[in-house]
């Protein structure tokens, strides 16, 4: 016992928002598991995380922001894929980076309530 802190015990910096996320952190970010990520970079040309090497991905701030409006469109606003590869393909850049509406988000606060509420009604 050398009397210094684990490393797995001291919490770990926070990034900056600037900074480039590795798959892992993205996903984690966008609460989808890392193959959909993988998926979604197979349909939808318009995101191009950086590989380095072994194929490590690393995600820029700009591919995060298309991540989450695919992410927002498939799961709260009910597009499917072939709808969102439709709008993004159009060549609106303001929808395919916009951030959700706030009317969006609030859907999605309520009906993350309304799920939370029922499995309470469960118990």
């Amino acid at each position: 016992m050398s009397g210094l802190p684990d490393l797995e015990d001291r919490p770990r910096p926070r990034k900056s928002a600037q900074a480039f996320r590795t798959i892992s952190e993205a996903a984690d970010q966008l609460n989808v598991p890392q193959h959909v990520l993988r998926f979604w970079e197979t349909k939808f040309p318009q995101l191009k995380p950086l590989k380095r090497g072994g194929g490590r991905r690393y995600y820029r701030p700009e591919d995060l922001s298309l991540l989450k409006r695919i992410s927002d469109l498939l799961y709260t606003q009910g597009y499917t894929i072939k709808g969102v590869q439709r709008l993004l393909g159009e060549g609106e850049p303001e929808l395919a980076l916009a951030e959700p509406s706030e009317d969006t988000a609030l859907a999605q606060v309520l009906a993350e309530l309304d799920a939370i509420a029922a499995e309470l009604r469960n118990l």
